[in-house]
């Protein structure tokens, strides 16, 4: 054999072993990427005591106990403006006066028709006494067959007119004296007082503004009492069927979230609030009505009311609320994540890590589930290892990755 025939067959042979290489190379690849199951590490947790509570959120809104809106029920100009606004005033005190000359000139007129009707009454009164005299007179002549029986019956009906006259003006001054107290009161309207003890929340009208009283009651001031506040909460129409009156709520403000306010629930309202202009009660058609309450939230308003000692607590504030439906302090707890399906007794089935690494099912029964902790009744132990999840190598990988860039980024790690 040749030297050139020798390296020619070297080279063939260099050839077929770079083939074989590469055709083992790429059956391995195939063989881990498709037929090697990919490796999961379980994600567990250790059954342990805690606290369990379970309740409804809602959003509230802060009111006064009482809001009243102090209105005017006179008309004119506002001649002076006695508040303003955060003043804190007292049932009786002097908030506005509206120019009461047209009042005082009515007063004046009504006072005058009743003195003008009592001394009609007086003159009446002489005038009877006289018909009275001349009557006895006349019946003393008569039975002396002195005069005609006829001056007799005269005499008779003019004592009668005048007392039935009497008795019209009597009749008339109760008129005028009405007359007089209503005109009083109506003098006393220009002069807008407190209703209540409170804080002036708003002023509505201010001094030389015109008021017109002669449809509605125009607005001055509105007047709150803070000292105790309202909170109606919307509870909406899944969770409202759980909560009742007297169950315990506690609420925070936005402004303020680690303070925590504590209650007790007063009251559902029957019905909610879009029964107001629900076209139903007005027409018996109510197609329209339910085509439009279908596509909406439905919320009940769930009250209670707190101390505001402080006037920490400010009106219309929002108040991020819950419900309290139960509560249980050391307890065994096991995270919500852990809870498969429900069974037909109303277990859930757990997997546990026993301590040799085989994992098994148990039924468990669960108490109070915050969706975050359960509180577990029977079928675990404290110290049991629960799977939460599982997690795979490529999942593992590309939460170091994220964590990585997140880190890189500048931002802190999770958890901090």
């Amino acid at each position: 054999m040749t030297a050139s025939q020798r390296k020619r067959k070297s080279r063939r042979g260099l050839i077929f072993l770079f083939v074989l290489f590469v055709a083992v190379a790429a059956g391995y690849f195939v063989k881990v990427s498709y037929y090697t199951a990919p490796t999961v590490t379980m994600m567990t947790a250790t059954v342990a005591r805690g606290n369990v509570e379970e309740t409804v959120l809602a959003t509230g809104e802060l009111r006064p106990v009482k809001l009243v809106a102090v209105g005017a029920q006179a008309s004119g100009r506002i001649t002076s403006l006695h508040v303003k606004l955060g003043d804190r005033i007292k049932v009786g005190d002097l908030i506005a006066e509206i120019d009461s000359v047209t009042q005082q000139n009515s007063l004046k007129t009504a006072e005058a028709s009743l003195a003008n009707i009592h001394a009609q009454r007086a003159e009446k009164d002489a005038s009877l006494t006289l018909a009275r005299q001349t009557l006895d007179r006349q019946q003393t002549m008569v039975n002396q067959n002195a005069v005609a029986r006829a001056d007799l019956e005269s005499a008779e009906a003019s004592v009668k007119t005048t007392e039935a006259q009497i008795a019209a003006l009597d009749a008339q001054i109760q008129s005028a004296e009405v007359a007089v107290a209503t005109a009083k009161a109506n003098l006393g309207y220009t002069r807008i007082t407190a209703p209540m003890d409170g804080t002036v929340l708003a002023v509505v009208s201010q001094a030389g503004q015109t008021v017109n009283a002669s449809q509605s009651a125009p607005t001055i001031i509105v007047l709150g009492q803070l000292d105790t506040m309202t909170v109606r909460a919307e509870i909406s129409e899944a969770d409202v069927v759980h909560v009742a009156p007297g169950q315990k709520v506690y609420f925070t403000i936005i402004g303020d979230p680690e303070h925590r306010y504590d209650a007790a629930l007063e009251s559902i309202d029957p019905a909610p609030e879009s029964i107001r202009s629900d076209t139903a009660i007005a027409s018996s058609s109510s197609s329209s009505s339910s085509s439009s309450s279908s596509s909406s939230a439905i919320y009940y308003y769930g009250n209670f009311t707190v101390p505001n000692p402080d006037g920490r607590l400010r009106t219309y504030m929002t108040a991020e609320v819950n419900i309290v439906l139960g509560s249980a302090e050391n307890v065994l707890t096991v995270p919500a994540a852990a809870l498969g399906n429900r069974d037909s007794e109303g277990k859930y089935r757990v997997k546990v890590l026993n301590a040799d690494g085989i994992m098994a099912e148990r039924h468990v029964e669960i108490g109070l589930n915050d969706k975050v902790t359960a509180e577990v009744k029977s079928g675990l132990t404290e110290g049991d290892l629960v799977v939460t999840g599982e997690m795979t190598a490529a999942q593992r990988a590309a939460s170091a990755s994220s964590l990585k860039l997140g880190r890189g980024a500048g931002g802190p790690p999770p958890g901090m």
